[in-house]
């Protein structure tokens, strides 16, 4: 490829001098996009502004190649530095959806469109703009939240819950009187749904499809289908469904193709002064065919023993050496209310590679088991890219 990119690891900390020499040689040699990475997240957004323009100045064939930089968000900073820089001759930020990263994370992509937009009549950022359509940003970072099991916190600028959410008295009365007041960016603009179409029991097909939209989800007939049944079986159990409970029922849908492993049924056994036994049913899928598989464990209590029968199945069939660790365990709700779904998040390792699952029910046993299943299938997942695994399906 002509497209090479030069990283200068750790540049913020770096002796400039040699730095700019480094870059004129690797720029000579064919490079075509410079990175300045903050790599630690040491500097603070006026000297690393001064670091780009320095760069910028000194470098006397700059202008054959784009400036990039990479911030880490170690003291907070890294957007504020990400702005310095493009203010100051950066072309190219590298960023993560929700800020997701090493240690305290990157620079959020969300932040940094948001502000390039946003002041965009700024005569320091009125010339820049990014080609992000920012309507898919709040579905984005849903998306990633739920792949990768890292929650966003309530309070994250943008995409968190509360970002468009107001409670003091006179802010609501002027957000009511001129959204302007008290909102910089309408919800709308990054996808958030504006809507109060409130979903139950008595919701129609339609009205569940016009919510997707909103969402920022575009179903065909038949996944439609799929989620409109899971949808009603759903509202048999709770009054409301949120905008959360929906994204849940949509990504589980569409995760399903993938997965090779299925819950098919448990029973629990516990109280006090009983020794908590679980029996669980597996069903697993290999091409075309499909096994059901039962074993039943006791444990320290419901959820351990749901984990060792998974487990005693699973170690058994694919011949592994031992269990996997659970490192671990997360439980939150995803909607409001006592008839809310719980979100459990569940990590284990095996052979030092780390597999992360999720599950949700209006049953937190339920959710936890299923859980444990979605890790089992990303691990089957990760482990059928590099070697086949032999299921024995007798």
């Amino acid at each position: 490829t002509d497209n090479v990119e030069f990283s200068c690891e750790d540049a913020a900390r770096s002796e400039i001098d040699f730095m700019c020499k480094v870059i004129e040689e690797v720029i000579k040699a064919g490079a075509k996009v410079i990175n300045i990475p903050d790599t630690v997240g040491y500097s603070i957004p006026q000297e690393f502004g001064e670091l780009i323009k320095t760069v910028k100045n000194r470098v006397p064939n700059i202008d054959k190649a784009i400036i990039s930089v990479h911030c880490h968000n170690d003291l907070g900073l890294a957007v504020a530095n990400s702005i310095s820089a493009i203010i100051n001759g950066a072309r190219q930020v590298e960023c993560t959806i929700n800020g997701i990263g090493e240690r305290a994370g990157n620079a959020s992509l969300e932040e940094i469109v948001m502000i390039i937009k946003t002041k965009q009549k700024h005569p320091l950022l009125e010339n820049f703009y990014t080609e992000i359509n920012t309507k898919e940003i709040y579905p984005t970072s849903r998306l990633v939240s739920t792949l990768t099991g890292i929650v966003v916190q309530p309070n994250k600028a943008i995409v968190g819950r509360n970002a468009f959410r107001h409670e003091s008295g006179i802010h609501q009365d002027g957000i009511l009187k001129k959204r302007q007041t008290y909102e910089i960016i309408k919800p709308q603009d990054v996808g958030v749904p504006s809507s109060e179409l409130v979903l139950g029991k008595h919701s129609g097909r339609h009205a569940l499809e016009k919510r997707l939209l909103d969402l920022g989800y575009k179903i065909n007939k038949k996944m439609l289908d799929k989620i409109f049944t899971k949808f009603k079986l759903l509202a048999d159990k709770k009054k409301y469904i949120f905008d959360e409970d929906i994204v849940v029922i949509v990504n589980e849908e569409l995760g399903k193709q993938r997965q090779q492993l299925e819950l098919n049924y448990f029973h629990i056994n516990s109280g006090s002064g009983v020794v908590p036994t679980a029996t669980v049913e597996l069903k697993i899928k290999v091409n075309s065919k499909t096994k059901i598989f039962r074993e039943a464990e006791f444990g320290d209590g419901p959820v351990d023993a749901a984990y060792k029968a998974i487990d005693k199945i699973l170690v058994n069939i694919l011949g592994l050496k031992s269990a996997p660790k659970l490192v671990d365990y997360q439980l939150k709700a995803i909607s409001a209310g006592k008839d809310a779904q719980g979100e459990v998040i569940v990590r284990f390792e095996y052979n030092q590679e780390t597999f992360t699952g999720r599950g949700v029910s209006t049953d937190v046993i339920e959710a936890s088991i299923k859980a444990y299943v979605s890790c089992w299938n990303n691990f089957l997942l990760k482990e059928n890219l590099g070697r086949k695994i032999k299921i024995n399906l007798l």
